[in-house]
């Protein structure tokens, strides 16, 4: 079960927040996921500024326990890649008008307040109220503990990419927008 404890914050990223933020992410890419810092994937984290701070459409979300960043999230105005996603989730999904749903990271000793749900809550909220997005979409690593079922909480599978091998067992998603009249 999980308890929504108190003395925690959800709140857009400031500058103050970014090593914090690189940190929580980095620690999540080495110690949780096991796969370290990958320079064709995580360029967002070396340079959090650059990504989400300036970048005019993508935003970066930080949960703070006594002053300390414990959580992220964030959105980037990109669909999924192809390669090394299937070319008709790109279509699906382009550039111009999908936001997707990044970084949704919380440190193991903070987990199970509810934070990665505030954390989605104010992402979703956000491109709900951001009129040149007209979709949501995430991937997921089903074999994280929890992932796929967390998510299946906000939205729906599109396509399931879970194979008989040992790599990546990637589940594509959208979080329907539920815009008033759509």
């Amino acid at each position: 079960m999980t308890a929504v404890a108190t003395g925690y914050r959800v709140r857009p990223a400031r500058a103050a927040d970014l090593a914090g933020a690189r940190s929580v992410m980095l620690d999540t890419f080495y110690q949780v996921f096991g796969i370290g810092y990958l320079p064709e994937y995580h360029q967002d984290v070396i340079d959090p500024d650059s990504a989400y701070l300036r970048h005019p459409r993508n935003r970066l979300w930080v949960a703070e326990y006594d002053g300390a960043v414990v959580g992220t999230t964030a959105i980037r105005a990109q669909g999924p890649a192809h390669p090394p996603h299937p070319a008709e989730l790109s279509a699906r999904y382009p550039d111009d008008t999908t936001a997707q749903l990044f970084r949704v990271y919380i440190r193991p000793e903070h987990q199970r307040h509810g934070l990665a749900t505030r954390l989605v809550e104010a992402a979703v909220a956000h491109v709900r109220e951001t009129p040149a997005f007209d979709r949501l979409y995430l991937h997921t690593d089903a074999r994280t503990p929890g992932a796929l079922e967390f998510w299946l909480t906000f939205g729906h599978i599109v396509h399931d990419a879970r194979g008989p091998h040992s790599g990546f067992q990637t589940v594509h998603l959208e979080i329907p927008l539920d815009r008033p009249g759509g």
